[in-house]
């Protein structure tokens, strides 16, 4: 179905490739047996399945097999991660472009564990500046200081931080360093080990291709957080408390297989690809649609230095929702608000324009130049 136009790939990739569909009904058709929980053929060609995506993932971003935890979603991995890492007593740093699948968890362990955390300026005077984002996390760092966890891409622009220099900080300053890589993997080249992550997590469904209901929470080598979830493994039964090791150890319960044999698939379609070559693509839709809503008078666009898959706009003196349904009835799909990211808002001040929030146009592999030239038009007749 494309009667739409799709520009909110950074929610959910749409639509999804050819071999991601295929792979997820024939797993629910041919093999969707429970991996771990027989030796029938259904459940192994399952375990197998669900193996050659932990070794895909693993390959793709530089974590041994086993250390690729299957979880619901982004969400639920950097719950398990924070939740699982940080104790009471324990500092925490987080940047001022966090989600609040970051923001949150870390709040709440404050709250409840008096675990204390500071906020390191990522995005200040227009620009993501290397020294000066490693020179505010040098003056936050503590004795106690525990974790830093950071986006890797905004989720509402297209700002990168820099990863690997805040990665070498981290391992010379015995600090766990926590990448929330939703807006990154699929995007961006990333390796653990070259960029010194500990623990990173992502999703199936956006810069992946895969289906909804699935992420990953992957571990470098000795990092094992506390379990957050208990429950059946399939493995040592007969104990009160899960494995000791990974990947077992973190997942209770049975794994979504059919989403998982999707992601398999969109894994392949991306390494296909190249992520350089999917990130070229986007930056050149990215400046396309820069140029033409940039004419337009009473168009907006925040932290326009920085092309991305991300572009965030508003129409001065209208509200963002008021134009995200101006742009629905039009067919043209985005999402506009808050996009439950306040720190990253208040960061790029877009309260000052009294919009609430913005709109948030987000790219992909299947989006063209015309898919932008009918936004431009749009704005403009809502303008009108």
């Amino acid at each position: 179905m494309r009667d739409i136009i799709y520009l909110d790939s950074a929610a959910t990739s749409y639509p999804k490739p050819e071999g991601v569909l295929a792979e997820t009904n024939r797993c629910m058709r041919e093999y969707c047996g429970n991996s771990g929980r027989g030796s029938h053929k259904l459940a192994v060609a399952s375990a197998e399945k669900i193996y050659e995506c932990r070794a895909s993932l693993g390959r793709m971003l530089g974590a041994s097999p086993e250390n690729v935890i299957f979880t619901q979603n982004t969400t639920y991995a950097l719950n398990m991660a924070i939740l699982g890492t940080l104790r009471s007593g324990d500092h925490a740093i987080i940047s001022n472009l966090e989600h609040n699948s970051t923001m949150r968890p870390v709040y709440n362990s404050y709250i409840r564990h008096g675990v204390t955390y500071s906020v390191f300026d990522a995005f200040t005077d227009g620009e993501c500046d290397t020294e000066r984002v490693l020179s505010s996390i040098k003056k936050l760092t503590r004795k106690n200081t525990r974790a830093l966890i950071c986006t890797h891409t905004s989720n509402i622009c297209s700002i990168t931080l820099p990863v690997r220099e805040i990665g070498e900080y981290c391992k010379n300053h015995g600090i766990i360093f926590i990448l929330d890589g939703a807006q990154g993997v699929g995007h961006s080249k990333i390796n653990m080990k070259d960029m010194n992550i500990d623990i990173l997590c992502l999703p199936s469904h956006k810069g992946l291709y895969g289906p909804q209901g699935c992420g990953a929470m992957l571990l470098s080598d000795g990092i094992l957080p506390r379990e957050m979830i208990f429950g059946g493994s399939g493995v040592n039964s007969l104990l009160p408390n899960m494995p000791d090791e990974p990947p077992e150890k973190y997942e209770a319960g049975t794994l979504p297989t059919p989403a998982i044999a999707g992601l398999c698939e969109g894994i392949k379609f991306v390494q296909n690809l190249g992520e350089e070559r999917i990130f070229n693509h986007e930056k050149r839709l990215w400046q396309y649609a820069y140029d033409g809503l940039s004419s337009i008078k009473k168009v907006k666009i925040y932290a326009p230095r920085h092309s991305g898959s991300i572009l965030l706009f508003n129409i001065l003196g209208m509200k963002s929702e008021t134009v995200g349904d101006a742009l629905s009835e039009r067919g043209i799909c985005v999402r506009c608000g808050y996009h439950c990211a306040p720190l990253a808002h208040a960061t790029l001040d877009t309260h000052r324009d009294g919009c609430g929030g913005a709109v948030r146009v987000s790219l992909g592999v299947f989006n063209s130049k015309s898919d932008i030239d009918a936004l431009i038009d749009a704005v403009g007749e809502i303008i009108q």
